[in-house]
């Protein structure tokens, strides 16, 4: 089963993959971007470097799927894959960017990871308020600085982009405890397993 966890910046996606790696110690968890050899130089280029156009920005992520899919998801779907993000975060950046309409991005999704998308999307979501204390904590990167007014049309366009995928999408409150969150994903995930 090849499931994903997503999420704004701060919203404890890593915390949760780490938690969900000593539960499930069998499983393959992978990232997008930068799951893959060539994935890591998109995602450097892309978080740090000093891309003009943001249609740039878009194929190098496409580009990163493509291969992370090919590469990584489909050798393993016999397996169980958690991933930190998917086509999910691609389409709700895109979408929010206004770069093309939805029934495109759901298009150029599909065609880059040649169907195989995730079975079930686990989205954390953040308050305002919460978010803006997270980000209070931390420097931030070329995605992060765009401000909390962005992060959080970027937070709907997650769930909307799940909806538009057809991925059964589980919408967690990520102001819970660590704990919490933990056992309400790792419930449901067994409960498909």
């Amino acid at each position: 089963m090849y499931i994903a966890i997503e999420g704004i910046d701060t919203a404890g996606k890593s915390t949760q993959i780490e938690s969900l790696r000593s539960l499930f110690p069998d499983a393959l968890i992978t990232k997008e971007p930068g799951g893959t050899t060539a994935g890591v130089a998109i995602r450097n280029m892309v978080l740090h470097g000093n891309l003009v156009s943001k249609t740039a920005e878009l194929f190098l992520f496409l580009a990163d799927r493509a291969e992370h899919t090919e590469s990584l998801i489909v050798p393993n779907l016999d397996r169980l894959i958690i991933s930190d993000r998917s086509a999910v975060s691609g389409m709700a950046y895109a979408s929010v960017q206004n770069l093309c309409d939805e029934s495109t991005l759901v298009l150029l999704n599909r065609l880059v990871t040649g169907g195989t998308l995730p079975e079930a999307v686990f989205i954390l979501k953040l308050t305002p308020e919460e978010l803006t204390f997270r980000l209070s904590q931390k420097e931030h990167d070329v995605i992060e600085s765009r401000g909390i007014d962005y992060l959080l049309s970027i937070q709907d366009a997650l769930i909307s982009a799940a909806y538009a995928l057809g991925i059964r999408t589980h919408v967690i409150d990520a102001t819970q405890s660590i704990d919490t969150i933990t056992t309400e994903i790792s419930t449901l995930l067994k409960g498909a397993l």
